[in-house]
C-alpha cells in the first residue's frame, strides 16, 4: 500500500510538470570586443597597478606605469614612425606601488613623481617617493629617491624647460628638490618653520 501511494505522488507530480510551459529565455546579443588601438598596454597583461599618460605638444607621448615587484617604468610614442618604444626601468624596487603616478611637461621638458611603500595604495604613507626629469628625445630620464617621505605634492617647470622644483608643503615643515638641465638633481633641502 505504502509503495502504490508513493508511486501515485510520483506519476501526480510527472503529470503535473509536464504540463508546465517552459521557461522563456531572454536572447542574448553578443557584445562587440573591444578594438585594440594602436598597442595594448603593456600594463594590462603584466600586474601594473596604475599606468599614466601625457601628451606633448609635438604629438609625442609619455606612458609610465608601475609593475609590481620591479619598479616604475618608461616608454614612449612617436607620432613620425607611429610606434611606441619598449618599456624602460627608471627606477627598481620591489616595494608596492601607490595609487597614481604624476606626469607634466613643459618647454619640452616631462616631469615625473611616482611613490612606492608597503600598503601605500591603501593609503599609508610612501617610503620611497621619486622625482624624475627627461628632456629631448626623452631616451634618458634623471631621476631622484627620498626615503621615509609623504611624496612630492608638485613640480614646477622653469627657465625655459632648464630647471624643475619639486616641493612638498606639511605642517611645520617645506622640502624643495631642485633639478637643472646642467647639475642634474640637488640635494632635498628641508625647511622647518615653528
Amino acid at each position: 500500500m505504502r509503495a502504490a501511494m508513493i508511486c501515485l505522488t510520483l506519476l501526480a507530480t510527472l503529470t503535473a510538470c509536464a504540463r508546465d510551459q517552459p521557461v522563456a529565455r531572454p536572447e542574448v546579443t553578443p557584445t562587440p570586443s573591444a578594438q585594440i588601438t594602436e598597442q595594448p598596454r603593456e600594463s594590462d597583461a603584466e600586474g601594473t597597478s596604475s599606468e599614466e599618460e601625457l601628451t606633448l605638444a609635438d604629438g609625442r607621448r609619455v606612458a609610465m606605469s608601475y609593475k609590481r615587484g620591479q619598479g616604475l617604468f618608461e616608454r614612449h610614442y612617436a607620432p613620425d614612425t607611429g610606434t611606441w618604444t619598449r618599456p624602460r626601468l627608471i627606477y627598481g624596487t620591489k616595494t608596492d606601488p601607490c595609487q597614481s603616478i604624476k606626469l607634466q611637461a613643459e618647454s619640452g621638458t616631462v616631469t615625473a613623481i611616482a611613490n612606492f611603500g608597503r600598503y601605500c595604495a591603501d593609503g599609508e604613507p610612501p617610503t620611497e617617493s621619486i622625482a624624475a626629469v627627461a628632456v629631448g628625445d626623452l631616451d634618458r630620464w634623471d631621476h631622484h629617491l627620498t626615503r621615509k617621505f609623504d611624496g612630492w605634492a608638485r613640480a614646477t617647470i622653469t627657465d625655459g624647460g632648464r630647471k624643475v622644483t619639486f616641493v612638498r608643503n606639511a605642517t611645520h615643515v617645506r622640502v624643495r628638490l631642485v633639478w637643472t638641465a646642467t647639475d642634474g638633481f640637488s640635494d632635498a633641502v628641508f625647511t622647518y618653520s615653528r
